[in-house]
C-alpha cells in the first residue's frame, strides 16, 4: 500500500528534526575539537623546537602523540561542522531550486529562467500559491542542497534570496539595474548550459 500524504509528512518532519539534532550535536562537539587541536599544536612545536613539553600536557602526550602520528594533511588541521558541508565536494553535486515570488511577472519568469542557465544542475519550478515554508519543505522532501527566490518591484526584477538547505544559512541580495538576455541589442546568442570550469590558482586563505 503506497504511504498517503500525511505519513509521507510526517516521516519529512521525523527526518528533519533528526538532521537538526545532528547539526547541533557537531556545533557542540566544536569546543573540544579546538581545544585538542590546540594541545596537539604546542606538542608539534615543542618536538620540533626541541624543547621540553609544557608539564599540563605530559599526561595526555602518549595519547595525543599517537593521533599527530595517525594523522595526514587534512585530518591535522583543525576542523568545524561548517566544514562537513563541503565534505562530499566532488562526489555529490549540490541541486539547487530556482523559482520566483507569487503572481510574477513575464519579465521575472524570463529571469528565472536566465537564472536556471547560470547556475550548474539546478532546476526552475513555478512558485504557484505556495508560502514559503511550504516550498523550503518541498525542497527538503527533494533533496535540494539550495533555494534560490528572484523577487521583484513593479516588473523589475530587484531581489535575490539564496537559502542553504536544510538548516540554512539564508542570504539576501539586493539587484540594481538588472539586464536580461533579450535587452541586449541584436538579440542574445543561444547559452551554452555546459557547466564552467573554474581554475583557481594561489589562492592560499581558507574558505
Amino acid at each position: 500500500m503506497a504511504p498517503t500524504s500525511s505519513t509521507a509528512q510526517a516521516a519529512s518532519h521525523r527526518r528533519q528534526a533528526r538532521l537538526r539534532r545532528e547539526y547541533l550535536y557537531r556545533k557542540s562537539l566544536a569546543s573540544n575539537d579546538s581545544h585538542a587541536y590546540e594541545q596537539k599544536r604546542r606538542i608539534r612545536e615543542a618536538l620540533s623546537s626541541g624543547k621540553a613539553l609544557p608539564t599540563e600536557l605530559r599526561a595526555s602526550y602518549d595519547k595525543l602523540k599517537s593521533e599527530i602520528d595517525h594523522e595526514d594533511s587534512k585530518t591535522e588541521v583543525a576542523t568545524s561542522h561548517v566544514d562537513d558541508e563541503y565534505g562530499d565536494a566532488g562526489w555529490s553535486d549540490p541541486r539547487v531550486c530556482v523559482t520566483t515570488s507569487r503572481a510574477p511577472s513575464s519579465r521575472l519568469k524570463q529571469f528565472a529562467k536566465e537564472m536556471k542557465l547560470l547556475i550548474p544542475n539546478s532546476t526552475r519550478i513555478n512558485r504557484g500559491s505556495h508560502r514559503v515554508d511550504e516550498l523550503v519543505d518541498v525542497c527538503k522532501t527533494s533533496d535540494f542542497s539550495d533555494l534560490v527566490v528572484v523577487q521583484e518591484t513593479r516588473g523589475e526584477p530587484d531581489g535575490l534570496i539564496v537559502c542553504h538547505l536544510p538548516l540554512g544559512p539564508t542570504a539576501y541580495f539586493t539587484l540594481n539595474g538588472a539586464v536580461l538576455r533579450h535587452d541586449l541589442e541584436g538579440g542574445a546568442a543561444p547559452m551554452s548550459e555546459a557547466y564552467p570550469h573554474i581554475i583557481l590558482n594561489q589562492f592560499q586563505s581558507e574558505l
